[in-house]
């Protein structure tokens, strides 16, 4: 157990670093207003906390850093999160104020204000497909070899792309495809498709549908894309304005992470209700060992859909991150309720 003591210097020096980013000294320490201990006192604590693994101490220097450890004491013990000021509050429902015809919209929208108010990267994943399940397919011709694929889920996401179309496939036959889709996988979770496609699906469409091959390929591209949520990225160079990363190769590892939808969607997707805070190694993976994920999950009438979040270095402001995440979480929630509920 620390001593009051002890607990009031730690949180200072942790406070002193997340706003300066430079190791931190007792005599800056005690020039502090809430401080009443010399500086030769405070040197001391600092040396026993450093023993008990809470603080580091810089080779090029004779401040002290936190530690992992330290930082998690912090955010478990002695952070508070920051009420947000009536510029954020006004700036979030400003921008929910606005008309959205889709979920993927709201989405996009929360990822923008995330990082704005931050100066953070954030990452906001779509509707889960655990979650999500299948309303409506439409394949629709553009060409004679090409159609667009369209799938519409229960949360209103909608996900397109280009399919070729089988040769010897006729329009009629097409529409008999997309029918049976329709009538055999409605309400089928997203994750689930290509299962129930390569059992009852197929043998259904093998009866009536002379291409069968053809058309099989077709639908198992159309449903590979479904097997993780979507993932959107906003103020993805932010973490370049930090000064942790400011070496060029540990920037790039980043930005290739950023590329793959799949591990992204894996290292943010929570489960968790409230506020889940990782910070470097407790993430797991090795490019992220100096960062800091913050994530927070939305729901839709109830129901979890997905998570934000927050990439930042392990020295972030974590109580105005948290009080943003938490705020507008749960603004995005009854934003989307309302929209899924018309």
């Amino acid at each position: 157990m620390l001593t009051e003591r002890q607990l009031l210097i730690l949180k200072a020096i942790i406070d002193d670093y997340i706003t300066h980013a430079e190791p931190v000294g007792s005599r800056s320490v005690s020039k502090r207003d809430d401080m009443e201990y010399s500086p030769a006192t405070i040197r001391n604590e600092m040396s026993d906390l450093e023993e008990l693994g809470f603080l580091e101490k810089p080779h090029s220097s004779a401040g002290r850093v936190p530690s992992q450890k330290g930082y998690r004491y912090y955010v478990d013990h002695l952070l508070s999160p920051r009420e947000l000021t009536s510029k954020e509050v006004s700036g979030i429902k400003s921008a929910f104020r606005e008309r959205f015809s889709e979920v993927e919209q709201v989405i996009q929208q929360s990822a923008k204000i995330l990082s704005n108010l931050t100066s953070y990267t954030s990452i906001v994943l779509g509707p889960e497909v655990f979650e999500s399940t299948l309303k409506q397919i439409q394949i629709i011709p553009i060409s004679d070899e090409s159609a667009v694929a369209i799938i519409v889920t229960d949360t209103g996401h909608v996900e397109n792309q280009t399919v070729t179309i089988p040769k010897g496939l006729n329009v009629n036959e097409l529409e008999k495809v997309v029918n049976i889709i329709n009538a055999k996988l409605k309400g089928v979770p997203l994750f689930h498709l290509r299962n129930k496609l390569s059992t009852e699906i197929g043998k259904v469409l093998e009866k009536y549908i002379d291409q069968y091959d053809s058309v099989m390929m077709l639908l198992n591209k159309t449903f590979v894309s479904q097997q993780h949520g979507k993932v959107f990225f906003s103020g993805k160079t932010n973490i370049l304005a930090q000064p942790e990363f400011n070496n060029v190769e540990r920037v790039k590892s980043l930005f290739n992470i950023f590329e793959e939808d799949a591990l992204v969607s894996k290292l943010f997707r929570s489960e968790d209700k409230g506020i889940t805070i990782k910070i470097g190694q407790e993430n797991h993976f090795e490019p992220f060992d100096d960062c800091t994920i913050i994530t927070a999950t939305y729901t839709i009438d109830g129901k979890h859909m997905g998570t934000v979040g927050v990439l930042g270095p392990t020295r972030m402001e974590y109580r105005r991150v948290i009080g943003i995440m938490d705020y507008l979480s749960k603004d995005m929630s009854k934003l989307l309720t309302k929209r899924y509920q018309k």
